[in-house]
């Protein structure tokens, strides 16, 4: 879906760690699909209200320093993730059907690598991104929305290159 006159562009923060899937990873690729995702209100996310062309915070989890690493952008509809049907995947889900499959996964495509990852630490500490979720404790979400307020301050922060 192509943004029209009147519709809203959204913004996203997705989290990989950068061992199974880096910023670099989808640099080098250009786009990837964001697969295994088993959780329904990240699925529902990407189901119902991502939209191609939304910009998403791509952030490294379980890393030294955890934090927001560059920018990518929703790319086309959602559509079924593969490792639901496939028995050696981590993700298979035997329950899912190919004709109603319940996972789906966003597809991805690289804007920008920031210089330095924008750590955690300096996030939290940062006044104006109160509120924003991935600060929030016990937030575990793969994929969550951010405000417009929100993804602007760390773009700022990251001196991105990117402008919402």
């Amino acid at each position: 879906m192509r943004y029209t006159a009147g519709m809203a562009k959204r913004y996203w923060l997705m989290k990989s760690e950068p061992e199974v899937y880096s910023i670099s990873d989808l640099e080098k690729d250009g786009t990837s699909g964001w697969e295994g995702v088993r959780n329904y209100q990240a699925r529902n996310s990407m189901r119902d209200d991502m939209k191609d062309g939304d910009l998403v915070l791509y952030y490294h989890s379980n890393a030294k320093p955890p934090g927001v690493a560059g920018v990518a952008k929703v790319s086309g509809p959602p559509v079924p993730d593969p490792s639901q049907f496939d028995k050696k995947s981590e993700y298979y889900d035997a329950t899912s059907d190919k004709a109603e499959p319940r996972w789906l996964m966003a597809r991805i495509a690289f804007v920008e690598k920031f210089a330095q990852v924008v750590p955690l630490d300096v996030l939290k500490a940062d006044n104006a991104l109160t509120g924003m979720p991935v600060l929030q404790k016990g937030q575990r979400l793969s994929v969550q929305p951010v405000s417009p307020e929100h993804f602007a301050r760390v773009l700022k922060l990251a001196r991105a290159k990117t402008r919402p």
